[in-house]
């Protein structure tokens, strides 16, 4: 019989200390990682793993459930946030790339994992479900690092973070495949496999003509009829603090919900909810707000000169619209700072990654022959992913062209420094090199171009261009890096792959896990710990290069990144 109420209990001191602790070091450990290396969230896997239950067991199961689930909240949140940070311009313009570095990060870890069957005997069935559960990325890890390192409305992170979508829908369809793989029928229902797939595209298709012929067409009405009554009812409502808190915190559950109950991804929809917010406010006007903008406000101050300058000649009224809406409070950014940010830095954001090291079983991991299949199959993966940075590597097609082409190809308008992106370098060094593009002069220093000693490359004047080093290798790596990360979607499907007996002999185990099992769990576990820890390294390394710092006689260029830092 079920008690009518829950008896209330006070907590004791034990539970108190052991709780406090817990929370109080997630963020300590997090502050401190990221003051130096842009990874906190591994002190708070690491913390997850030595307070859970793979270390000392302080947290029951019952808390470890909640700080679970609590967790998952966290990591919608921080889709939410990169739906909103994300330009819609940059992201159809740069989809092409997006969508090959995708392919790259998931066929080539799925063929990489058939290995498994020579490394430790598994059969093509278990090295299928050990590829499914390493081509996915991170979501949360991708989006928390791009915060912490400053790159997450950079043309960079718009790339990286849907690259990392793309292949987390996949990864999520594979959910659906292992979970029918290992049911006790032998015949795989198509729908089954097909269904995630197929809402998730719908949900790409139709969130667009939502968002153009349902939400802009009901915005503009609205706006009609405040004009038409300025002191109303509606206007009243409409200019409350909390109504656009209410839309979008509204928008952002609907489709949650309704990305569950059809069968696809929650967080894709999250991501879904938050671009459709973020291209709300950036591409339908409001002239009731406008005015009130022109009437009552003073222009804001600008700021991050360095990145306007770079797209002044990009600027049109929906960038103006987007800015009107910030300055009333109404965007969706501002929306999410002032009402989810701080409990999602301090609380839901510790919790997800505490989570993580909950499903690490450190204590089987230590065994010889585990361990070293576990380090190869791990080097195996981060080959995989970080291969993904092929797409940004800059290539040259002049020494592949006869002579007879070299003039045609040497002409400026068809010169190619890298696969995708504008041309923003000369392979000369000159004094009149900055003129080719003043937006990266600017960029670059803060002093007029005929004062710099050097324009692209990081070599004394006298010296040759041939031994400067080329730059383009950052934001290939960047994306490798990031893309190593494999997190929670990885977890998740190696979990069910073991409780399905999927990974699992057909003799009993005793309780233990499979040999396979723990070695796609080291691969988990590295990949997670390596990918963001060398990010954090490279993009320290970067801002270093940035700081233009005269090091043994050579001047360091400001702009490493190229059009790949650019916001």
């Amino acid at each position: 019989m079920m008690a009518a109420s829950l008896p209330y209990h006070e907590p004791g001191i034990v539970t108190i200390l052991v709780q406090t602790s817990f929370l109080l070091l997630l963020n300590v450990a997090n502050f401190v990682l990221n003051h130096g290396l842009y990874c906190g969230l591994l002190g708070q896997i690491f913390i997850g793993v030595a307070w859970g239950t793979p270390g000392a067991k302080w947290l029951s199961t019952e808390v470890e459930e909640v700080v679970i689930q609590l967790g998952y909240l966290g990591l919608l949140l921080l889709v939410y946030e990169g739906g909103l940070s994300t330009s819609l311009k940059a992201l159809k313009a740069n989809l092409f790339l997006s969508s090959g570095i995708a392919i790259t990060g998931i066929s080539l870890p799925m063929g990489l994992s058939f290995v498994l069957q020579k490394l430790s005997g598994a059969t093509p069935l278990q090295s299928f479900a050990s590829g499914a559960a390493l081509c996915s990325t991170s979501l949360g890890t991708t989006f928390t690092v791009l915060r912490s390192t400053g790159l997450m409305k950079s043309r960079l992170g718009v790339v990286l973070t849907s690259a990392a979508m793309m292949d987390d829908v996949v990864g999520l369809v594979m959910v659906q495949i292992i979970s029918n793989l290992g049911s006790s029928s032998t015949s795989i229902s198509a729908i089954t496999v097909v269904r995630p797939l197929l809402v998730s595209i719908a949900f790409t298709v139709c969130a667009p003509l939502v968002c153009v012929f349902v939400a802009k067409p009901v915005t503009l009405w609205l706006n009609s009829q405040r004009i038409k009554h300025p002191l109303g009812v509606l206007d009243r409502l409409l200019n409350q603090r909390g109504t656009p808190w209410i839309i979008h915190t509204s928008i952002l559950i609907g489709c949650i919900a309704g990305s569950t109950y059809a069968g696809t991804s929650n967080l894709f929809a999250a991501y879904i909810a938050g671009a459709s917010i973020s291209w709300w406010d950036s591409e339908v006007s409001r002239p009731a707000l406008e005015t009130t903008v022109t009437e009552t406000t003073t222009p804001a101050p600008v700021q991050d000169m360095a990145f306007e300058s770079s797209e002044a000649d990009n600027t049109n009224s929906h960038e103006n619209v987007a800015q009107e809406s910030m300055r009333l409070g109404s965007s969706g950014l501002l929306i999410f700072e002032q009402y989810y940010l701080q409990p999602l830095d301090r609380i839901l954001k510790p919790f997800f990654f505490a989570s993580i090291g909950f499903s690490i079983p450190i204590s089987e991991m230590f065994h010889g022959s585990i361990v070293w299949k576990g380090i190869v199959y791990t080097t195996l993966m981060m080959i995989g992913k970080l291969l993904c940075g092929i797409w940004l590597l800059r290539i040259s097609i002049t020494p592949l062209l006869p002579p007879k082409c070299l003039a045609v190809v040497k002409h400026p308008k068809l010169h190619v420094a890298h696969f995708w992106g504008r041309f923003h370098e000369k392979p000369t060094v000159s004094r009149n090199s900055t003129s080719a593009h003043p937006n990266q002069s600017e960029i670059s220093s803060p002093t007029p171009p005929s004062s710099q000693e050097t324009a692209t490359q990081t070599t004394r004047p006298h010296h040759s261009p041939a031994g400067a080093k080329p730059r383009s290798i950052y934001p290939a790596s960047i994306i490798g890096c990031a893309m190593t990360a494999r997190g929670e979607i990885g977890f998740l499907i190696s979990s069910i792959a073991e409780s399905k007996r999927i990974f699992s002999s057909t003799e009993a185990n005793d309780g233990k896990s499979s040999e396979i099992f723990l070695i796609v769990t080291w691969a988990i576990m590295l990949c997670t710990v390596i990918g963001p820890l060398s990010l954090g390294l490279t993009v320290r390394r970067v801002k270093q290069l940035q700081q233009g710092v005269e090091r043994q006689g050579r001047l360091v260029q400001q702009d490493v990144l190229g059009v790949w830092g650019v916001s």
